[in-house]
């Protein structure tokens, strides 16, 4: 697994680049992300390579999410794959996090 961050203005994208987010990968996916977590904090999470996530995976962004919402800081995510996207609205986390078609949706939505 690779992960990225870039620095847009005030907003940190961290790219994930991984076909899954699973059992086998979220130690380092949980290792690498804490670094972002910050006082007020605007976050993109690319999903777009990511094809797979188990529900260990999504434990991990909720996990995530719990560490950014005490420090008031903002998740949002952005071009998440069809197959991601059918698990979420299954697990009806689409309630719980933003998810955006594209990065630039994603962007715009943090000036609102």
């Amino acid at each position: 697994m690779d992960i990225s961050t870039e620095k847009i203005d005030d907003i940190t994208v961290v790219n994930l680049q991984a076909d899954s987010l699973d059992a086998s990968n979220v130690a380092e996916f949980k290792r690498c992300v804490v670094a972002t977590v910050a006082p007020k904090a605007k976050i993109i999470l690319d999903l777009g390579q990511v094809q797979f996530i188990d529900s260990t995976g999504c434990g991990a962004i909720l996990s995530y999410l719990r560490q950014l919402n005490p420090v008031g800081a903002d998740l949002k995510l952005c071009s998440v794959t069809k197959p991601v996207r059918s698990l979420f609205e299954l697990v009806r986390m689409h309630r719980i996090l933003d998810i955006f078609n594209t990065r630039d949706e994603a962007l715009k939505s943090f000036k609102l």
